[in-house]
């Protein structure tokens, strides 16, 4: 397979995995929002503009936080490269160039997908519309992924496919559990209360992971059996530990096929075992913050490793 059309497939998934991120991470702020009585309700919108990476770009443009002005930015704004229609014009972009290694139902669930997308942010989402503008954006990664599962032969370009997939994921869990631990709690003092339990149910609710958190732990709701859950449960679809278990499976898949490992595939297995090593305990010995930012550090690393390793630009 020539590199540009691994490098395709690897951001096509990559993007529409951003984009549903995009949508939780919005939906995460409209919940957490409900939550506030002490404070203004633009920390929320801050904290989330800040966690996507898009405080730079948001404030260049906008002197306020609302909530109307923010998922705005993120949705739609011709200002911001990171917003949902241009990452799925990515997306959309990416499955065209590599036409010839996605199956035709995968290619129409992405090109349906834009021109929903497209036609439901032609104009700004008010109050009574960011709802449906989210459940909008989420069916569209959901078909594309069900397209990909349930049609596409196990070869190379799945893996690649596969594995931007759980790199981005694995990436925007983290950002997430950013926003609330060390982004939201305003004072020490609200650990524990109301609001807090409050906040932690929103982010389990972004990663659709309530009712998963109550099935297999039948614990309440705190920091540390969330935590526990979202980094290390390898039972949740979305746990630091399963993308990471899931992303060596597809790298492992690749390199049989190419009769070679490079340097992604020994970097995620010092992840892992630094992952093993560290535990519940050592996350908050060294800081919920500081763990996931070391995370997101070695997630970057490895991506320019795969990229480098099957010769993505070339």
């Amino acid at each position: 397979m020539l590199g540009r059309t691994a490098n395709a497939l690897f951001w096509m998934f990559r993007y529409l995995e951003r984009v549903d991120n995009t949508a939780r991470m919005i939906d995460a702020g409209l919940r957490m929002a409900l939550t506030r009585d002490l404070v203004t309700s633009e920390d929320e919108w801050r904290s989330v503009i800040a966690a996507a990476g898009q405080r730079l770009d948001y404030e260049a443009s906008n002197a306020s936080y609302t909530g109307m002005q923010a998922w705005n930015f993120m949705l739609r704004d011709r200002a911001n490269p990171g917003s949902v229609l241009a990452m799925f014009r990515l997306v959309r972009d990416n499955a065209r160039q590599a036409r010839n290694m996605v199956t035709s139902e995968v290619w129409e669930a992405v090109n349906d997908g834009w021109m929903q997308i497209r036609d439901q942010l032609a104009k700004p989402a008010g109050e009574q519309r960011i709802g449906e503008a989210l459940a909008v954006i989420r069916h569209a990664g959901m078909l594309a992924h069900g397209a990909i599962l349930g049609t596409m032969p196990r070869d190379e370009g799945f893996h690649f496919a596969r594995s931007g997939t759980f790199i981005e994921r694995s990436d925007n869990v983290a950002r997430l559990l950013d926003i609330k631990y060390y982004l939201l709690l305003p004072s020490l003092s609200y650990v524990g209360s109301s609001l807090d339990s409050g906040q932690w149910d929103s982010i389990l609710r972004a990663v659709s992971g309530d009712r998963a958190y109550r099935w297999l732990n039948r614990a309440q709701i705190d920091a540390r059996g969330i935590v526990q859950f979202l980094v290390f449960d390898g039972r949740f679809p979305r746990s630091l530990t399963y993308c990471h278990t899931a992303l060596r499976g597809h790298l492992d898949a690749i390199a049989r096929i190419h009769g070679r490992e490079g340097a992604s595939h020994a970097l995620m297995r010092e992840a892992a075992q630094k992952l093993e090593e560290t535990g519940l305990e050592g996350v908050f010995e060294r800081g919920l913050h500081e763990f996931l930012l070391d995370f997101l550090t070695t997630n970057g690393r490895v991506g320019n490793a795969i990229a480098n390793d099957y010769r993505f630009f070339a």
